[in-house]
């Protein structure tokens, strides 16, 4: 059963995405993460808050999962609803995605799922957004990333699995299936970006900030092509590439960086960090989408 949330009495629903966190032990770096955050929660009202990936990065000094709380605290504080997808380093050393995935469930408010267990990866779920009457207007994608390619004969960054591709399509098309529509309109969370977030930047058709290359896999394995196909997913949001921003619109999906939130890793002195607003409202179409900074711009 997928957990539902709902749309506010006046139909907005905000999300905060916060990415690439990379909270380590609590030290000054984490805390002026911890600073970002708390003046983007300051100055946006937020339904729902996401982490898409590299919440953490464990450095062995102290237990991953007190790294988790210290790195959710400012959200927790406030009382807000918070989903989280695995980064490539999340798990990268000392603690497993099931552990992990776990910790993070067992936290207050915290409206992530481990996801059906035959799956790839760990917490591909989704969250349905009501409306007054209790009926589904849209739908939450998250997706479970993963990390390094598993084959030999591939190098680089993993990829959305077939499986994780196939379990997408059934959830739409069940979902649109009870509400009694052709396609529940839907976003869709994961860390590492598609490629087909390198071809929307060379069609031109983007607005925003890209100062690295787009690291995505090397293998396209067809889930922007299933969203195409299913017509529901408006916009996909992800993380890892820390000082890219942009967002572009291809064929009709509107591809998205988050802004990197946190400094306990690499960036730039001219780029600030911060966090991707993203607001639904029911009944319309499409989403409207800006950043908010650090520095409260």
């Amino acid at each position: 059963m997928n957990r539902t949330m709902k749309f506010r009495e006046d139909g907005s629903f905000t999300i905060i995405q916060f990415t690439d966190v990379h909270w380590q032990e609590g030290g000054e770096l984490d805390r002026q993460s911890e600073a970002v955050m708390r003046t983007v929660l300051d100055n946006e009202s937020a339904d729902l808050v996401v982490f898409t990936g590299d919440l953490v990065y464990p450095s062995g000094k102290i237990d991953p999962k007190e790294s988790l709380r210290q790195a959710v605290a400012e959200v927790v504080k406030r009382g807000l609803p918070w989903a989280y997808v695995f980064g490539n380093h999340d798990t990268e050393r000392h603690i497993t995605r099931s552990e992990l995935i776990e910790a993070a469930i067992a936290e207050p408010y915290c409206v992530a799922e481990r996801g059906p267990v035959q799956l790839t990866g760990e917490g591909n779920y989704v969250i349905e957004i009501a409306n007054a009457r209790e009926e589904c207007k849209a739908a939450l994608y998250f997706m479970d990333s993963g990390n390094v390619s598993p084959l030999l004969s591939v190098d680089g960054y993993d990829w959305i699995r077939r499986d994780q591709i196939d379990w997408y399509e059934k959830e739409s098309r069940a979902l649109a299936e009870r509400s009694g529509v052709a396609a529940v309109p839907a976003l869709a969370f994961f860390h590492i970006p598609l490629p087909e977030y390198d071809e929307v930047w060379k069609a031109g058709e983007f607005y925003g900030t890209k100062l690295e290359q787009v690291c995505c896999p090397k293998v396209n394995s067809g889930l922007f092509t299933a969203m195409l196909e299913r017509g529901d997913v408006m916009g996909t949001f992800c993380g890892h590439d820390h000082v890219n921003d942009y967002w572009g619109n291809l064929h009709g999906i509107r591809l998205c960086y988050g802004r990197a939130t946190g400094l306990n890793t690499y960036g730039r002195d001219d780029f600030e960090h911060g966090a991707r607003i993203i607001r639904l409202q029911e009944g319309q179409p499409g989403f409207e989408t800006w950043l908010r900074l650090g520095t409260g711009e």
